[in-house]
């Protein structure tokens, strides 16, 4: 039965928001920028701004400056030393910048080559660009390793203990995949799903379990899996001849040819009739966004373990869970939602 999802906190800011972090605990990370009058400014970056906002209460803790502006690329989170790490764009090229949790003090700063999603942890920052993935050291701010292969285009990253996953496309056919490298020093560890798939639209990953937004499931499939999958499709309730959205998750280390641990069809609408969908994994389960609606799974089984509606989630600028706990970043407005699933 859905729920509307209960909001602990919610705090309306003077500034424009574009990506939000927090973690287990301490202060939740807020970046944005102000909006030039007229929409227009020189170059192609936008002026950054970094905020803390009290976890249990939403209260402003402090506002500062950051060398990290608004643009193409972005991650953030919190290095080895507890401190706030950001990455981005800024106006002489991209920047990685540590930060004082205490007061936004400005701590270091270096140069890094530009990227298009990021995953921050305390030991290592993973990037991925068009044609590389590469990895920086937190404290050092120092890149480590790179990836790149010929032949190969790189879109999303995840991580999970010691394994980065990375989806990508072989550009010679066109089919995307998820490959799975060494954290620490970017040897390919394994190829889990081949590149067989039309598109890959999403990749999370918690301790055991990798976890696909796709389409086209019998494509990755076992044959003896076929029957069922069949079955499946002619009693989705969208009626249609194909699945167009689907899950389905993999042994996090696991090898090509592998079986799925389980799959969920989600739509059988056409292709340009689809809904919005995002997905995030905490703590061991998989979070699935469509619109203003939230679902858990349990990434290790697929077995549905609550559903809510979020104010707000379907107009989301940023959105990361937490041990049961949901933060949604709006244009303007950051607030933050219990999921006790």
């Amino acid at each position: 039965m859905t729920s509307t999802a209960r909001r602990r906190w919610s705090r309306e800011l003077s500034n424009e928001v574009d990506g939000v972090a927090f973690g287990p605990k301490g202060p939740v990370l807020v970046h944005g920028y102000d909006r030039p009058p007229g929409g227009k400014w020189l170059g192609d970056v936008i002026p950054g701004k970094l905020g803390a906002l009290d976890r249990a209460s939403g209260e402003v803790l402090w506002l500062a400056p950051c060398e990290v502006g608004y643009g193409r690329g972005f991650g953030a989170g919190f290095g080895a030393l507890g401190q706030a790490v950001v990455l981005g764009p800024s106006s002489p090229g991209h920047r990685m910048v540590r930060m004082s949790l205490e007061n936004g003090e400005l701590l270091e700063a270096a140069e890094i080559p530009p990227f298009d999603e990021a995953h921050v942890a305390t030991d290592l920052c993973h990037c991925v660009g068009a044609r590389r993935v590469f990895a920086i050291d937190s404290l050092t701010l120092a890149e480590t390793w790179e990836y790149t292969r010929e032949g190969e285009r790189y879109h999303y990253v995840a991580r999970s203990g010691d394994l980065v996953l990375v989806v990508y496309t072989q550009l010679e056919s066109g089919r995307q995949g998820v490959l799975t490298l060494d954290a620490e020093t970017g040897d390919l560890e394994g190829l889990p799903i081949p590149p067989l798939q039309p598109v890959i639209h999403g990749v999370g990953a918690t301790e055991e379990a990798l976890l696909v937004l796709t389409a086209d499931l019998e494509r990755m499939l076992p044959p003896d899996w076929l029957g069922g999958f069949t079955t499946d499709l002619a009693a989705h309730e969208g009626g249609g001849p194909r699945d167009t959205l689907s899950l389905v998750a993999f042994r996090v280390a696991g090898q090509t040819g592998d079986d799925p641990l389980w799959y969920h069809i989600l739509e059988t609408r056409k292709v340009d009739e689809l809904p919005d969908v995002s997905i995030s994994a905490d703590s061991g389960k998989l979070y699935i966004e469509r619109g203003a609606l939230l679902e858990a799974v349990d990434a290790l089984t697929g077995r549905r373990l609550g559903e809510w509606t979020v104010p707000g989630l379907d107009e989301q600028v940023g959105w990361s869970v937490v041990d049961g706990a949901g933060l949604l970043a709006e244009e303007t407005r950051v607030s933050m939602f219990e999921l006790p699933a």
